[in-house]
């Protein structure tokens, strides 16, 4: 997603006739007044540095950055190293080979996507630590289990972050390698290369954009995590910011740590960059797709276990689990209250979801109309919020709002109207504000994929019948967007849903969601609790994921 994001910056386009004309401020000052939802909240974590409390970083130093910076390195490396060695290994396996259950094995390679990281985690957890079901097997086996890994060491959070952001790295080198044609590969078999020796030298390297591309996602999600590290107790940079702000009562410290985590992003973002630099990567060779070579014996056997191996970790092993817990405690669980935390969660997730498919729409349409680098620089800082940590956006976004929330208080006072103790803060709009500034490029990006499909001369055709700005929105643009809008609303709905430290930094004293009952069952170690509102979250990922999933099989 930065990657479609950094192009929409490079690509200036001269906006329509009809556009041109009157100098309209309006559409800039739409755009940038979206952007400040995440601006704002960014701005205020950063300037934090300039304000060094000598004190916290003196207890910073000593007991805590060396620990968190070695633990986020551990994760990043060997999450980094993780996701390319399967997502790669996968999606050359599926796109080049053909062997049975290749055709069924491509889009469900995806399905993890579906299973927060967080469920992910207690699941294999509860069953591969000492009392689960495997090494109690072992042992009734063998009569000793001891030599089995821990799956509660950095080793097991390594794994479980893998196994469900390695379709991040699986989807976009798929595409890269279906889509980099025939021709290079006969080429580079035509100069004595084998199909293997053409991997390594030619299919790998012209698909490094896309490789970052997705091991950035990877990555930012690996920073991003919070629910995953929690349920492991592995301290990273969020769990020690939702610590200093709900353990220690400390606001400072955890703006303090939050600008740390920031700084890291905007490095990786660079990097991303870097990476890329001028480079241009095309097909090579029109008709493009390589056509599968046929595996036979035991190669054809030995890639269909590989898949069904990874499946079975990933998901279905997790899946069933989770049906099994469910069905253990639905009975004693499942009453009234479960009403409260679906329809909450609902709620939460269509609220956000029209919100935030609004501001996509005025984003979209003040670039399109205006096309300008500041048009197109205030969409790029307002997409910005995906790559942040949910934690580090609910820290920005309290600040400011305990700010005027004091301000807005002592007004009251002053004019006699009362002794409120807050207004703005432990509100829903609060809520809603934050996951604003952290999903508006999950709805943007559809937006602007359907908006630019709208031609110029459909414009054009309309203005010249007498429509005016208004009325080819709403008689245009609209209509024409359905589908991006449909398919924005959806996954904002799901990522929502899912959606933790947001929820649980900012949401009002009871307010009580899917998400944050999955954290109060596993932060108890009570995982057949936790087992119910997991599996609803996971069944609502499906629906995008295999959406996703179908779409790219119809393009491949």
């Amino acid at each position: 997603m930065p990657s479609d994001i950094a192009s929409s910056l490079t690509t200036p386009k001269s906006p329509p006739a009809w556009r041109r004309g009157r100098l309209h401020l309006g559409e800039p000052a739409l755009a940038w007044a979206i952007a400040a939802i995440t601006l704002v909240p960014l701005a205020v974590v950063l300037l934090s540095l300039l304000e060094p409390q000598t004190d916290i970083w003196a207890h910073l130093g000593e007991y805590v950055l060396p620990r968190l910076l070695a633990n986020t390195a551990w994760l990043i490396a060997g999450v980094a190293v993780g996701t390319l060695v399967l997502g790669v290994s996968l999606a050359w396996l599926t796109a080049v080979y053909d062997f049975p259950g290749r055709r069924h094995f491509a889009w469900m390679l995806a399905l993890p996507l579906a299973m927060p990281a967080y469920v992910l985690a207690f699941v294999q957890i509860g069953l591969y630590d000492f009392t689960g079901p495997l090494q109690t097997l072992l042992r009734d086996w063998f009569g000793d289990s001891r030599w089995f890994p821990d799956i509660r060491a950095r080793g097991g959070v390594i794994l479980t972050l893998t196994f469900a952001l390695y379709p991040y790295v699986y989807l976009l080198a798929r595409n890269a390698f279906l889509t980099q044609g025939h021709r290079a590969l006969e080429a580079a078999q035509s100069l004595g290369l084998s199909r293997r020796q053409g991997f390594w030298r030619v299919a790998l390297p012209m698909a490094r954009p896309w490789l970052v591309g997705g091991l950035t996602l990877a990555l930012m999600e690996c920073l991003a995590d919070f629910g995953t590290v929690a349920t492991f107790n592995y301290d990273t940079f969020t769990t020690a910011i939702y610590k200093a702000w709900f353990a220690l009562f400390n606001l400072k410290a955890a703006s303090q740590l939050a600008s740390l985590l920031v700084l890291a992003v905007l490095a990786l973002a660079l990097f991303e960059q870097r990476v890329r630099g001028d480079k241009r990567y095309t097909a090579a060779g029109r008709g493009g797709q390589a056509r599968p070579d046929r595996l036979a014996g035991w190669r054809s056997a030995l890639a269909v276990v590989a898949c069904l191996l990874v499946l079975a970790l990933a998901f279905f092993v997790p899946l069933l689990q989770l049906l099994l817990w469910a069905r253990s405690v639905a009975a004693e669980q499942l009453d009234l209250r479960y009403l409260g935390f679906v329809g909450r969660s609902l709620l939460l997730s269509a609220s956000a979801a029209l919100g935030l498919v609004l501001l996509a729409v005025g984003l979209a349409y003040a670039v399109r109309r205006r096309g300008d680098l500041a048009s197109r620089l205030a969409a790029r800082l307002a997409t910005l919020g995906y790559a942040v940590p949910g934690t580090v956006l609910a820290v920005g976004v309290f600040i400011p709002i305990a700010w005027l929330d004091n301000r807005l208080m002592d007004a009251v006072r002053a004019l006699g109207l009362g002794q409120p103790t807050q207004i703005l803060q432990g509100t829903l709009a609060v809520m809603l504000l934050a996951y604003s500034a952290r999903f508006l490029a999950v709805a943007f990006e559809p937006t602007q994929s359907a908006m630019q499909r709208i031609t110029a001369s459909q414009e054009e055709a309309a203005a010249s019948m007498g429509l005016g700005r208004r009325a080819i929105l709403r008689r245009i643009h609209l209509p024409m967007l359905r589908g991006g809008l449909f398919t924005a609303a959806l996954m904002v709905f799901v990522d929502v849903m899912k959606e933790m430290p947001i929820t649980l930094m900012t949401r009002p004293f009871g307010w009580d969601t899917l998400a944050v009952r999955v954290f109060e069952m596993t932060s108890e170690g009570q995982w057949e609790m936790a087992a119910l509102p997991s599996l609803a979250i996971v069944l609502a990922g499906l629906v995008p994921v295999i959406l996703l999933a179908r779409e790219t099989e119809k393009r491949s």
